[in-house]
């Protein structure tokens, strides 16, 4: 019916449009013609009045020729002015039948330009005759578009409404599983707990258990020690023994064959130390001493060299063992090596082979290979000398925040976002790893000692972990979100950053916090914000989200300097030379700036 209705009005309104043009084409085209129809009908009156002035022009003279032959005498006089009379009229009569003829020519050819005038609007009628059967015909194609576009919406609504029927279904269906997830989530939480809290009874169990075999282990040794100590031994004159001389003051040189040799614990340190190597497979017999620590450490006043390090975000930075290299390493998956030359970072090369950004890198003890960790849940190993790619260790399921050469630099401990850690071996072909430690929490950095392995987590806790045993030795919970770890140069002292915005330097001897840091401007800006000791341990530097380097006196806890005039973002990471003279700090953006007192 409304389709019906639609085509009647459509009709019906071409047609008004259709007599609405007859209407205006009669009201021009009677316009141009009434005045050649009004001088037409002035024509035929005059042409009328003309034929009844003839006829009574030839009445009178008729009457004047009857006249006068009755009375030729009398009338004489009159006749002639009648005469005269009649020839004016005649002349006038001629002159206005003049005017009619001019007239009636300029009327002919007003009436040839009106007809081709009517010529020229026939042809526009037919044109517009033929354009509106034309646009009827594609009135009749857009009806039928519009009849098919009606079918096709009734079937997309009744689409439309199935599919809504579906979604409420699906609605439905997802709230049961939300809930469904939501219990199945708590029952995890809950069995998360229960098992954390067997995981560490057990712990506790295999710590006693090692702390009563360490006790036994310890007094049979005693015992073998004292029964060795009562039997006399044998000299051989060809042996070479060492004669220690006592500290009682006597001076003589004498040993005591039952006296045994006392052994202070940094000297037991130094003695259990493995020394650098050239290799991985390098045994401690073959390794050289390590280098003194650095005497002459200069607080930084200036900044020497401010550089682009990386196409976006830097995340890390260290130097080489001997302050020669600096590498960072940033958010555009390189790692990027820089020559130190005359206060000046000259780029020597690039470490590629990364799929996602750099979060920490770390120099064996000789600086010949580099690790690097990413956020593509692996760790690289590069030669520095060739930048050739020697080792990806992957088996993390999270992004690795830190890894690091242990001191014997023939194994890696890294630690993840997936709140493991991983112990590698590379000496083995495969570098496989050898040990997994599941953390609890997430792992943002790991300092190493020989048998120990310091981590900070994301749930504010630093935990020791005995390599050996595979378990915690002790933990220390801390204010804030821990950062960054460092160790000073006899690895007696341990360095934290957390983000409470506190540096704290820990007592690895009591297991005590011996020095808070902290000042009015410095806040730590992310989660892996890195501080350094100097490499004399006198100094701490940390960057700030302000984009300021903060520098503190270790022996007085006060701050020492703060330089904030060539950071634009938040620092992420800083690194003081071993040789002490410079310190390097990169921020958020994609700077690094180069810093000394020079």
């Amino acid at each position: 019916l409304s389709s019906n209705l639609w085509r009647t009005c459509i009709s019906c309104s071409w047609k008004r449009h259709v007599v609405e043009q007859l209407k205006q084409r009669d009201r021009v085209q009677r316009h141009a013609f009434e005045e050649i129809i009004h001088q037409y009908n002035r024509l035929l009156e005059k042409s009328d009045l003309q034929t009844v002035l003839s006829e009574r022009y030839q009445s009178d003279k008729y009457d004047l020729q009857n006249r006068h032959d009755s009375s030729p005498g009398l009338d004489l006089s009159r006749n002639d002015s009648l005469q005269q009379e009649m020839a004016q009229m005649r002349i006038r009569h001629q002159e206005e039948l003049t005017e009619l003829h001019k007239k009636r020519g300029e009327l002919a050819q007003s009436v040839i330009e009106l007809n081709h005038q009517i010529q020229q609007k026939d042809k526009e009628i037919q044109s517009n005759e033929a354009k509106m059967e034309e646009y009827q015909r594609q009135i009749a194609e857009l009806e039928g578009e519009c009849r098919e576009l009606r079918g096709k919406l009734q079937d997309l609504e009744q689409a439309n409404q199935t599919l809504k029927d579906e979604y409420d279904a699906l609605q439905i269906t997802f709230g049961a599983l939300e809930e469904k997830l939501r219990r199945t989530t708590d029952d995890n939480q809950e069995l998360v707990s229960r098992w954390m809290a067997e995981k560490s009874q057990e712990a506790n169990k295999l710590n006693a258990e090692n702390e009563k075999d360490c006790k036994r282990r310890q007094a049979k040794l005693q015992k073998e020690l004292a029964e060795a100590a009562k039997e006399p031994l044998p000299l051989d004159p060809d042996d070479d023994i060492e004669v220690l001389a006592e500290d009682s003051g006597k001076g003589t040189g004498e040993t005591s064959p039952n006296r045994p040799l006392s052994r202070c614990p940094q000297c037991k340190a130094i003695s259990n130390v493995r020394r650098p190597g050239n290799s991985y497979g390098s045994s401690p017999e073959c390794t050289e001493t390590p280098s003194g620590v650095c005497a002459d450490v200069r607080v930084p006043a200036t900044a020497l060299h401010v550089f682009e390090a990386h196409d976006g975000e830097v995340n890390a930075v260290r130097f080489s063992p001997g302050s020669r290299l600096l590498a960072t390493g940033g958010m555009d998956r390189r790692v990027k090596l820089w020559e130190v030359v005359s206060g000046r970072c000259e780029p020597k090369g690039a470490l590629t082979g990364s799929n996602a950004g750099i979060t920490s890198i770390e120099f064996d003890s000789a600086g010949s290979y580099l690790l690097a960790a990413s956020n593509d849940f692996a760790s690289r190993i590069w030669t520095v000398d060739d930048f050739r790619l020697r080792h990806t260790l992957t088996g993390h399921s999270g992004k690795v925040l830190a890894a690091r050469f242990l001191l014997d630099n023939a194994r890696i401990v890294s630690g993840s976002y997936d709140r493991t850690l991983k112990l590698w071996d590379l000496r083995s072909k495969v570098c496989k790893s050898m040990k997994t430690v599941f953390a609890g929490s997430s792992c943002n950095d790991i300092v190493c000692t020989e048998q120990c392995v310091m981590s900070g987590h994301f749930d504010k806790r630093v935990r020791f972990w005995d390599i050996r045993a595979e378990s915690i030795v002790r933990e220390l919970e801390l204010m804030g979100r821990v950062t960054s770890l460092d160790l000073n140069h006899d690895r007696t002292e341990l360095l934290t950053c957390s983000r409470d915005d506190l540096v704290k330097i820990i007592d690895l001897r009591s297991n005590a916090v011996r020095q808070t840091f902290s000042a009015q401007g410095f806040k730590c800006g992310a989660d892996w914000t890195r501080v350094t000791f100097s490499p004399d341990g006198s100094y701490v530097a940390g960057g700030s989200a302000d984009g300021a380097l903060y520098i503190w006196n270790v022996l007085t806890g006060k701050l020492e300097r703060t330089l904030d005039k060539n950071h634009s973002s938040a620092i992420n990471s800083v690194s003081w030379s071993p040789s002490g003279a410079y310190v390097v700090s990169v921020e958020k953006g994609c700077k690094a700036v180069l810093w000394s007192d020079m």
